[in-house]
């Protein structure tokens, strides 16, 4: 593998700064925590911004989210390209990130939900353009040794903004007496703050390729690349959104308030282990660590599909986060393993990006399932094809990717 093709950071801040990592993936890690800060606390109040201040149709509430996520899948990978072609990781991220940190106050400006999706289509798109380029940053900064603890320790940043982001977010609709608008323009803060962040990391370029890297460059990615994305959409089939586990949770007698607060419990947990999880890939291989987290996301799932009460809703989503902890940060290391590091970011997004746009697809399926067949439906699919991918994992993937 041909290291020194990746882009670089400056010698000076490559060092050694937090558990056994290099300063500028604690840095990401921050910009990370912060921008999800400010994401989080309007992403559970902009649904009711839209149905009781705009008076906005759900049919259009669906579509608004719909347009949001799939526009962050599509983006992502043309941005993975555009970063091994340009040889270059830190432009994309400061721009994903400004035009995130741009769209958040802007939705105070909306007054009509055209332009609520304007507003979600740019803050989705900067997601599209960061995710690639500073996933394969952090690839770049790290040996494949400490990689997982690197992507775990990312993850676990960014999903504790996800923890704290929602609570202020309540808590200051709450003190400005339901003021929504003002509520969005404080959450530009947190994303602003991260942007300026930034501002420590400095690139260098790369040496100079020889004459047939860029050749190379165009050549498929591998067959372990694709067998693990394939495996991913399978896997993806049966992961439909996380708002039917909200659903289900009130369908099972929690109150709004009381679904909502074990969302939280899943990020806390997801959260607190995702740096655990990546240190365990590192040590005992990323394929058996992705495939505990496709069990135990069967085990929740068939948990949910047969569950008779509210009761069961809490450790269900404790769970849940962590079948999150052992599979987001590590497949994404899983897939850096696999290819050279001119093409990290190229893979990255194609495999974040496809399978994004797979769970769009799970997400219109589960919906259809529920209104025809129960509410159990969906939960039953997404254990069976965990189950399936689990099968795929095991047989068909190469082991040469766990060199631990």
């Amino acid at each position: 593998m041909t290291e020194e093709m990746a882009p670089a950071v400056a010698p000076e801040l490559e060092g050694k700064a937090f558990l056994g990592l290099p300063r500028p993936v604690f840095v990401l890690s921050a910009v990370s925590f912060l921008t999800d800060i400010s994401s989080e606390m309007i992403y559970p109040l902009v649904p009711l911004f839209l149905t009781s201040v705009l008076g906005t149709p759900l049919a259009a509430v669906g579509l608004i989210e719909g347009v949001a996520e799939s526009t962050a899948s599509i983006v992502k990978a043309g941005s993975g390209w555009i970063s091994d072609r340009l040889r270059v990781r830190k432009p994309l991220v400061v721009a994903g990130y400004g035009l995130s940190a741009l769209a958040k106050p802007l939705m105070a400006a909306a007054y009509v939900w055209p332009a609520a999706l304007f507003v979600r289509f740019l803050d989705r798109g900067g997601k599209g353009i960061r995710t690639a380029p500073r996933d394969a940053l952090v690839a770049d900064l790290t040996p494949e040794e400490i990689r997982g603890r690197a992507f775990g320790f990312h993850r676990a940043a960014d999903t504790a903004g996800a923890v704290v982001g929602p609570l202020i977010g309540l808590g200051l609709l709450a003190a400005l007496d339901q003021r929504f608008r003002l509520v969005f323009l404080i959450a530009g803060i947190p994303a602003v703050a991260g942007v300026v962040l930034l501002s420590v990391l400095r690139e260098r370029k790369p040496r100079e390729e020889q004459p047939h890297a860029e050749a190379a460059r165009v050549k498929e990615l591998g067959v372990g690349f694709y067998l693990f994305l394939g495996v991913s959409l399978m896997f993806a089939l049966g992961n439909s959104s996380d708002a039917f586990l909200i659903l289900r949770s009130k369908d099972l007698g929690l109150s709004t308030t009381e679904a909502v607060t074990a969302y939280v419990l899943y990020n806390t947990t997801y959260s607190l282990l995702s740096l655990p999880a990546g240190i365990a890939s590192d040590r005992l291989g990323r394929r058996n660590v992705i495939g505990a987290g496709f069990l135990i996301f069967a085990f929740v799932y068939l948990g949910f599909a047969v569950a008779s009460g509210g009761t069961y809703v809490w450790p269900l989503f404790a769970v849940y986060g962590v079948y999150m902890a052992l599979t987001d940060g590590v497949g994404r290391a899983l897939v850096t393993d696999f290819v050279p590091a001119r093409d990290r970011a190229t893979a990255i997004g194609l495999y974040t990006g496809v399978t994004g746009g797979m769970i769009l697809i799970a997400s219109v399926l589960a919906g259809v399932l529920w209104d025809t067949v129960g509410a159990s439906a969906p939960f039953y699919l997404g254990a069976a094809t965990a189950v399936l991918a689990l099968a795929g994992l095991v047989t068909l993937l190469p082991r040469r990717s766990d060199r631990r």
